[in-house]
């Protein structure tokens, strides 16, 4: 069995378990803590997420109805919605990060001598550099079919 195919589940059950979030949701938490005023559009939350607009406005619907985030009309264009954290939902990331960090130590790093992690580095950059070209020349919207967003 594969790396890929163990890890996810076995990240999304420990932050279901230890932080009632799935991993999609910790995803998009995660992100609008990281953004100017804790504030994003959905299309560019969508983007970050790795996302489709319709599944991202699903999981914002029910972060919403938890108290997590607000979803309004766009501060500088109201053709277009953003998402805010709030109070509760920064508490929410603040509360669940340090665990999940740590879980992802446990199942990946601490798995790697160092050779290997510094192998994994210069894939994940070779990766990086690759999506950063075919997204700079496509965009945002058009990833060129593949589905990925850059690192970062």
């Amino acid at each position: 069995m594969s790396l890929v195919m163990v890890l996810p589940p076995a990240l999304e059950s420990d932050l279901q378990r230890t932080a009632g979030l799935t991993m999609f949701e910790y995803t998009v938490l995660a992100n609008l803590s990281e953004a100017d005023q804790a504030t994003l559009r959905m299309s560019d939350l969508a983007y970050r997420a790795n996302s489709s607009l319709s599944r991202l406005s699903h999981v914002v619907s029910r972060l919403a109805r938890r108290g997590l985030v607000i979803k309004r009309a766009c501060s500088t264009d109201g053709r277009v919605c953003e998402v805010v954290l709030t109070k509760a939902g920064s508490a929410k990331v603040v509360d669940a990060a340090p665990h999940h960090v740590a879980r992802v130590r446990d199942l990946v790093i601490h798995s790697l001598t160092p050779a290997q992690l510094t192998s994994l580095g210069h894939a994940a950059a070779a990766i990086s550099e690759r999506i950063a070209e075919v997204t700079s020349s496509t965009g945002p919207a058009d990833s060129g079919g593949t589905g990925l967003a850059p690192v970062g």
